[in-house]
């Protein structure tokens, strides 16, 4: 008897807690949908109630093509999870993004540390502690190392091309541009910031051909974390045992980047120091040579500790490499379609006019004169952004007013480029690829108020405190690695290959063949297209 009664006692406490539970949770959800400060804006019930639909978008990586079907249906602002508001309009990005704006990074980015030591410019939340950061990374990235850096890129490119068609004398063989181009960028990034080429671009076996997944891997499985619904919790256990944990449960390929990192890093130390006090014409002015020799501009001292080396230099490796990579392969997919070889014709002929030779193409005047060139960049990068989902941002205490509406504190707010880069108010025609948007030519019906309305909707490097430090850099390799290769290549697509674009057997927004198609992880990850090379026939 007393056996049955304990155990009726305990099955009574049980039926409480779930009660309890069941109780509190429909409160949370009944306040969501109905009490919370954002009751009011649109969005799909499933999201005002839970942030479940957003992480789960972003765990299938089709969060952008989400948040573009919500817009369609709900309009140019969106409830995407209780607390967090999405909007699609370009005054909304200045109101969100300016160096003004009441607004820091939101934990989102805090997700994203191994560990306290972890920390780098990208992660730093703390408004004054990130600007800290930034002036300290702004310190390596001047106009002498960025065109130092010039050098290194160029020579990678050239061997790059001498690859892409090897002895062909007729078409080379199909190139997966998306992989071919990610190797090249992560060769040059290990060149930049760590003292030497990995050598992945290069026929044959090599362990660090691997990397550049294991990069993916690493994104993968932190932009999971970081969108969870959880992310409270999350946070709140990394410091209580999980992050230790994490090291251990983490991912082989996530692992064994941060091995290499961390290796990467100490070799190149050992180099800065044997280098020592020599003269610039002895050192090696890699961008990581600027890293140890920048200085705090508010004492005089390194700007940089080894601890805060690795984080950087880890953050500069895996943007270096993704956000560049994109934006390459998404020009040359769209300019490789079989309805847009005129456009192609057109910037083929530009770029062989203005140059005698490939090796006249280097950064300068003669190259920022190439104003289809740069269309061409413009209008992947709007079509094919390097990142897909918003940019988030916790508003601050005193609340922030975006498009005449008020925001209390604790708020998360953000806006999306391949949202933003298919705004029909903006761009008419957002689905087609029309590089003349970016060109004033009345005759052509473009006029300088479409010019200035396009681009006040285009940030590819980001704006404000967040924006891109390595714009500058990446400008350089997607330039002068698209220019080079088709100065001195013909280029098609490889007969009958539809890798890279939209299929019929896929989801809403990913059908069309004829559109580069992304995978969601903070970067992008794609495949494609299959290209053929070979040298100009003119």
């Amino acid at each position: 008897m007393d056996f049955l009664i304990l155990y009726l006692g305990q099955v009574l406490k049980i039926n409480v807690i779930i009660s309890v539970l069941v109780v509190l949770i429909a409160a949370l959800l009944l306040y969501n949908a109905y009490f919370h400060p954002l009751a009011k804006i649109p969005g799909p019930l499933s999201a005002r109630l839970s942030g479940i639909p957003s992480w789960y978008h972003a765990f299938r990586g089709d969060r952008h093509l989400w948040l573009w079907k919500l817009f369609l249906e709900y309009g140019d602002r969106i409830r995407v999870e209780p607390n967090t508001v999405v909007f699609r309009d370009p005054d909304a990005y200045r109101d969100i993004y300016s160096t003004k704006a009441n607004v820091q990074r939101s934990t989102f980015y805090t997700a994203w540390q191994v560990n306290k030591k972890d920390a780098n410019t990208l992660t730093t939340i703390d408004v004054a502690e990130h600007a800290y950061k930034r002036k300290l990374l702004n310190a390596s990235f001047t106009e002498k190392s960025v065109r130092a850096a010039s050098e290194f890129i160029i020579r990678h490119i050239d061997r790059w091309n001498e690859l892409l068609v090897g002895d062909n004398t007729d078409w080379s063989p199909p190139v997966d541009l998306s992989e071919s181009v990610e190797r090249l960028l992560f060769d040059i990034s290990g060149d930049l910031f760590f003292g030497k080429s990995f050598e992945t671009k290069e026929p044959g076996q090599n362990p660090s051909k691997a990397i550049p997944q294991s990069i993916e891997q690493y994104m993968l499985f932190y932009y999971h974390v970081c969108r969870s619904p959880l992310l409270d919790f999350v946070l709140w256990l990394k410091p209580r045992g999980l992050d230790a944990l994490s090291q251990v449960i983490a991912p082989p390929g996530i692992r064994h980047f941060e091995t290499f990192v961390y290796n990467s890093v100490s070799e190149r130390l050992r180099l800065q120091q044997e280098l020592g006090e020599k003269p610039d014409s002895q050192q090696r002015l890699d961008m990581f040579h600027f890293l140890c020799e920048a200085k705090n501009p508010d004492t005089g001292l390194p700007a940089h500790d080894e601890s805060s080396l690795r984080a950087e230099a880890k953050l500069l490796l895996a943007a270096g490499t993704g956000t560049s990579a994109t934006t390459i392969t998404g020009a040359m997919f769209y300019l490789s379609l079989p309805s847009e070889m005129h456009r192609l014709a057109r910037l083929v002929d530009e770029i062989r006019i203005k140059f005698a030779s490939a090796e006249e193409i280097v950064p300068g005047p003669k190259l920022a004169s190439c104003i289809y060139l740069r269309a061409c960049i413009d209008e992947g990068m709007r079509l094919s952004p390097s990142g897909a989902s918003e940019i988030p941002r916790l508003v601050r205490n005193g609340g922030i007013t975006i498009q005449g509406e008020y925001y209390a504190a604790g708020t998360i707010v953000g806006m999306s480029g391949f949202t933003n880069g298919r705004n029909e108010k903006v761009y008419g025609d957002y689905g087609a690829f029309r590089p003349e948007r970016w060109i004033v030519d009345e005759a052509e019906g473009v006029t300088q108020d479409d010019v200035d309305r396009a681009r006040s909707n285009h940030h590819p490097f980001a704006s404000g405190p967040g924006d891109c430090v390595g714009r500058n850099l990446a400008m350089i390799e997607v330039q002068e690695a698209i220019a080079r290769t088709l100065w001195r290549f013909d280029m098609r697509r490889v007969p009958g290959s539809v890798l890279g674009g939209g299929s019929s057997k896929l989801g809403w927004g990913e059908q069309d063949p004829n559109h580069f198609r992304l995978i969601d992880h903070y970067t992008t990850g794609h495949h494609g297209p299959m290209l053929q090379f070979r040298e100009r026939q003119i």
